[in-house]
């Protein structure tokens, strides 16, 4: 169409529509397309305006009236978290003592239903209890969380600790347990700094091993024989042994995963010493303890495992010197069912921000009735009744005549013994390869 086109246009819509006003344009009429089914036609000018406000995102009283009844109704459903979200998220440590029995393990293997472990009792209380969103269950990372120490298979705890963001909700540790089965629980709370990792901060880790004394009974006595009791002249020696461990060793034949010129194969061990027996159900068991600032995966079973035998008459003690040399000594590993965290320590941050009067120190003298009534109550009791059960113990000892100290690891493969998998989990904190 050509300019005299459009200019004809213009005058026919201008005879139509009426005179032409600057602002609101023509003021008559001019019909809607639906006009002809009897509706009233639009001014051109309102026909304009609620254009505009269509693009500026006016909507009109009822469409306004709907969405803010639907905004009513989703703050109203979600009034808990609104109040959850605005409550402060801090970091704190949990104190965690549970029985392992039935468990692959502490640490969690995402995506791996088949093997239930401890984390998963804890994420999934975390959750239902208010202290975290969901996705912090789903990617534990987005609460910084870390524990102390991962414990293996069976393993139990009366010390682990973790740390982790929360929301601090009232009755924050009365609502966690309410959610955990009672062979875990949640016996304490601090608030740390900000910065804290539970496992990069721990400066040392205790652990014990409860274990029936006729493991220490000679090669020649019955085995099982539950009437057996400890002299004082074996116990001198089992701590006399074990106090070799004490100081800087290479403890790469106390592992599968480190070869001996690894550096991270030499650990430091504080202190290891037997304690004095006691009775349970008319059988004798005993408790070893070993303070270590960190351990590999299954160094404190083959620890034992290794005395058990020297004092059993199977090996010599000089197999002990051995170990610390570079060639492979086929080490014995005690069963995993006596093994049990008892104490992480963080002297060096109680130092620092135990005394600022901000953090408190983590040393849990508040809640030691509290850790003791648990052992009692749900760990020793297992690892009594377990062992009548299954006889673990005398189990693997009947399997120490099979190994030879004399020989290397590879030259006792046969044994049937294997390599620890990654859902085995560790004695101390899992810094093994």
């Amino acid at each position: 169409m050509g300019l005299p086109g459009l200019r004809a246009a213009a005058w026919a819509l201008r005879r139509a529509c009426g005179p032409w006003t600057p602002h609101l344009g023509p003021r008559l009429l001019c019909l809607h397309p639906m006009a002809g089914n009897g509706e009233a036609p639009i001014p051109v000018g309102a026909k304009q305006e609620q254009d505009k406000k269509a693009r500026s995102g006016w909507q009109g009283p009822t469409r306004i009236w709907e969405e803010t009844e639907q905004q009513a109704k989703k703050l109203k459903s979600s009034e808990d978290g609104e109040q959850q979200r605005k409550l402060p998220k801090r970091k704190i440590v949990l104190l965690m003592a549970y029985s392992g029995k039935g468990y692959h393990g502490m640490q969690r293997n995402v995506g791996s239903s088949k093997f239930k472990t401890i984390e998963d009792d804890l994420v999934s209380a975390l959750v239902r209890s208010g202290c975290i969103p969901e996705n912090h269950g789903e990617d534990m990372r987005k609460m910084s969380f870390q524990r102390c120490a991962r414990t293996d298979k069976g393993v139990s705890a009366a010390g682990q600790v973790v740390s982790l963001k929360v929301w601090l909700i009232d009755d924050i540790l009365e609502k966690i347990n309410s959610h955990l089965p009672s062979h875990i629980r949640i016996l304490g709370l601090k608030r740390v700094t900000g910065g804290f990792n539970s496992k990069n901060k721990c400066d040392a880790r205790t652990y014990v091993y409860m274990l029936p004394t006729f493991a220490f009974a000679h090669k020649d006595h019955d085995s099982q024989d539950e009437t057996y009791r400890l002299s004082a002249e074996t116990l001198g020696r089992v701590n006399r042994l074990l106090a070799c461990y004490k100081g800087t060793h290479n403890f790469h034949n106390f592992t599968s995963q480190k070869g001996p010129h690894e550096p991270s194969a030499r650990r430091y061990i504080l202190d290891m010493f037997c304690e004095e027996p006691f009775v349970r159900e008319g059988m004798e068991f005993a408790v070893i303890k070993v303070k270590g600032q960190s351990f590999m995966t299954h160094q404190i079973r083959k620890m034992v495992g290794l005395v058990v035998a020297i004092v059993k008459g199977y090996a010599p003690e000089s197999v002990l010197e051995r170990c610390w040399g570079e060639a492979k000594v086929d080490v014995p590993k005690a069963p995993g069912l006596g093994l049990v965290l008892e104490r992480v320590h963080f002297e060096k941050y109680n130092q620092r921000f135990g005394h600022d009067g901000l953090h408190e120190p983590l040393d849990w003298a508040r809640e030691e009735a509290e850790v003791t009534a648990f052992k009692e109550q749900h760990i020793y009791p297992t690892i009594i009744s377990t062992e009548r059960q299954e006889r673990s113990m005398a189990q693997w000892l009947s399997t120490l005549p099979m190994h030879d100290f004399s020989a290397t690891a590879h030259a006792a493969a046969g044994l049937g013994t294997k390599a620890p998998s990654s859902l085995e989990g560790s004695d101390g904190v899992g810094d093994s390869d």
